[in-house]
């Protein structure tokens, strides 16, 4: 273990020890060490007594047998050691070693293993530790008390250490970057300060808009890479944040790190510890407000840790129902956490809201209508407890006016019970495919449109909803803009819920009408799919505009979306992806040119699509879009790419290590630009589209980091 710094030469000295020894087996890191500190409940006594054992086991290849006599790592006894530790940091020097240690598996090891280690060290190093056995307790450990180094010794001597003979030169400390910090509050999630990008999509209204502009069309070319930190190896998705200099990102195997957003040190880390056999799933985002940071883990719990430290401050379960998961990612407003969650299980999906400052469990919203509750009748007669759908798996947005935080949801899978109608009933299978805007403090539901009723395709709508202004009837109305995969742009009034338009990308073939006051949509009954015969579809239920955001530039009045542009064959099949009894398959669009990757610029106020640029890859990115007049967004073919809005130009090309993924964000940081990317592989649309596409193969290592770029000096 490395207790001096976080810097990358001890990590490193630290992997490269456990090589040099042959290697930490893995049966360290679990039963053997494990049943070691299991003694530790006898008292302190014993628990230091594991704890020398468990350091050799774990720690004594780098930092030496006798704790000052390590060739890879410094010295964890004596003044050197005291001189960064000593003073009431027990709970610091406890919290580093989790999260920290051992460097090529940090956060690995038992609990009882790391409480063990610390009593070990503390003791060895005169610290007064009672005689009841140490926990993970910050309360406890802040009491703690490390003593001085001697007044009359300089430091220590050996390999790792420095001489006290020679003077070391004068160097910059990097910048304390919590020094100054002040709590997130809700009138800065409504409208960051410009250098900030404090929820997912950057502000409580969804837009994905940054506006900084020292990053333009006219210099854009010279945008270089200015630092990279790699993320746990696995799926990831996440929009990182960055507040006041720090950004803060989700990695595989609910990992959570803060870096410094200018050069790209760590700050901290936190590693979740999971129940065995827990399903990992990457996450879009993670939630700021106050001093805390909040995330959905995988085990289906929301936590709350200090935005500071990385220390957890409460721990909620969300639900104990199996079959759910939960991608999105949470939002705060009006002091609650709120996450969605998805499922095919029956029962449906849910939303649900935690108190922020306590993480008490305030309500849950079933977002499938039960018998009995407004929209309770219309699932063609399919009992409660069997009904399924929908999901969410996409952060909310909030409006701060009308105080309502509004979320989307998905289709329902079951969809033979509800394909045909039964004579007196109603089968629009509410709350599928729907904007909810729900009270915050309460959950009540003020206000639902359902934008597709009886969804037998698979084109849901659980996306983004991008609050605005636009001028409707002459008048200037603040309104709420989503789609459907299928690439129609509903546009509602925000105050009301109630229906203004809908815009048509044109991806899509089976929608052939649209009412003009309520939004209903007709759809060719020609090509809703049973089990008799083919069915072509436009387009693609993995294809559309799916699960990548946009972005809305309000001052120009135009949404940017990437798009899959590819249809569907659905046929017959005894292997259903639908209860209908149907499996999907690629199938280019009409009069395809073989190019699948679609990236368009819609003019919201005229309906009008400005422009249109296809290339081969299909994008793997949501948009961001800039006040220097550009749009950054990536493809499966590892090009992280960036456009002029006007005219949809490539004006800059990166290709990237791994398959870009989530949406890019842009923040400064003493006035400085940046541009912060995350590679990983991990939407469901990072598969690639197969066979159509056969050249573009997927990287054979899926690795995962956040890339960060910037002008030159």
């Amino acid at each position: 273990m490395s207790l001096v710094g976080k810097t990358p030469q001890f990590v490193r000295a630290g992997a490269m020890a456990a090589t040099a020894a042959g290697g930490i087996a893995a049966a360290t890191f679990g039963l053997v060490t494990l049943a070691a500190a299991q003694d530790a409940s006898a008292g302190s006594a014993a628990q230091v007594s594991s704890g020398k054992e468990l350091y050799l086991q774990n720690c004594a290849v780098c930092h030496g047998k006798n704790l000052t006599d390590g060739q890879f790592a410094p010295a964890l006894q004596g003044p050197a050691f005291l001189a960064k530790w000593q003073g009431p940091s027990a709970a610091r020097l406890d919290r580093y070693i989790r999260s920290s240690m051992p460097p090529s598996a940090a956060g690995a090891l038992p609990a009882e293993t790391y409480s063990a280690i610390v009593a070990f060290l503390l003791q060895a190093n005169g610290a007064e530790i009672g005689n009841e056995a140490l926990g993970n307790d910050p309360a406890r450990l802040d009491k703690i008390v490390l003593p001085k180094p001697p007044a009359d010794t300089l430091t220590e001597y050996g390999v790792g250490g420095a001489s006290p003979d020679r003077a070391l030169p004068k160097w910059p400390t990097p910048p304390e970057r919590f020094t100054d910090y002040t709590p997130v509050t809700q009138a800065m999630l409504d409208n960051p300060a410009p250098g900030d990008w404090l929820t997912w999509r950057r502000s409580h209204a969804g837009q994905g808009f940054s506006p900084l502009s020292q990053i333009t069309t006219g210099n854009v070319g010279k945008l270089q890479l200015v630092w990279s930190q790699p993320l746990p190896a696995g799926e990831t998705m996440i929009e990182p944040l960055v507040r006041d200099g720090v950004l803060y990102a989700f990695g595989y195997g609910d990992q959570i790190m803060a870096f410094d957003a200018a050069s790209g040190r760590l700050l901290w880390r936190y590693r979740r510890s999971l129940p065995k056999g827990t399903q990992l799933s990457s996450k879009k985002t993670v939630a700021l407000f106050g001093d805390k940071l909040y995330a959905a883990t995988s085990d289906l719990h929301m936590i709350a840790l200090d935005a500071r430290t990385g220390q957890q401050v409460w721990d909620t379960e969300i639900t104990d129902k199996p079959g759910f998961r939960n991608p999105g990612g949470p939002m705060v407003a009006d002091g609650v956490v709120m996450q969605g969650l998805t499922t095919q299980e029956a029962g449906g999906g849910l939303i649900a809201g935690f108190d922020a400052e306590t993480g008490e469990r305030l309500w849950t919203f079933d977002t499938v209508a039960k018998p009995g509750t407004p929209g309770g009748e219309t699932w063609n007669g399919i009992p409660g407890p069997d009904r399924k759908g929908g999901s969410v798996w996409t952060s909310g947005t909030y409006d701060a006016k009308t105080g309502l935080a509004l979320w989307g949801t998905a289709q329902s899978y079951d969809t033979l019970p509800l394909r045909d109608r039964k004579p007196g009933l109603n089968n629009d299978a509410l709350y599928t495919d729907t904007t909810l805007a729900l009270e915050p403090r309460t959950g009540k539901l003020a206000w639902y449109f359902q934008h597709m009723k009886d969804d037998q395709f698979d084109l849901d709508w659980v996306f983004e909803r991008v609050i605005g202004q636009m001028k409707v009837g002459g008048l200037e109305r603040r309104v709420i803009m989503t789609s459907g995969k299928e690439g129609l742009f509903d546009v509602l009034d925000a105050d009301s819920g109630k229906y203004i338009k809908t815009i048509d990308l044109g991806i899509q073939n089976f929608v052939t009408k649209i009412d003009p006051v309520t939004g209903d949509k007709t759809v060719d009954p020609a090509l809703i799919p049973d089990n008799t015969r083919t069915r072509y579809v436009c387009p693609h239920a993995g294809g559309g505009r799916n699960w990548l955001p946009t972005a809305f530039n309000q001052g120009t009045g135009l949404l940017f979306v990437t798009v899959r542009d590819v249809c569907m064959d659905m046929v017959p099949s005894a292997r259903a992806m639908l209860t209908t009894g149907v499996g999907i398959y690629y199938a280019p669009p009409p009069n395809s040119d073989g190019r699948y990757g679609l990236l368009a610029a819609l003019d919201m106020q005229t309906g009008e699509v400005r422009w249109r640029q296809h290339q081969r890859a299909q994008y793997n990115m949501g948009v961001l879009a800039t006040a220097g007049g550009l749009l950054f967004t990536g493809s499966v073919d590892r090009r992280f790419s960036a456009y002029d809005q006007a005219t949809g130009k490539l004006l800059w090309q990166q290709v990237t290590t791994g398959i870009p993924n989530a949406s890019a964000i842009s923040y400064s940081v003493d006035g400085k630009q940046y541009i912060a990317m995350v590679t990983g592989n991990g939407n469901p649309t990072s598969a690639g589209l197969g066979d159509l596409t056969p050249e573009i193969e997927l990287p054979p290592v899926n690795t995962a980091a956040v890339s960060v770029f910037a002008l030159p000096n």
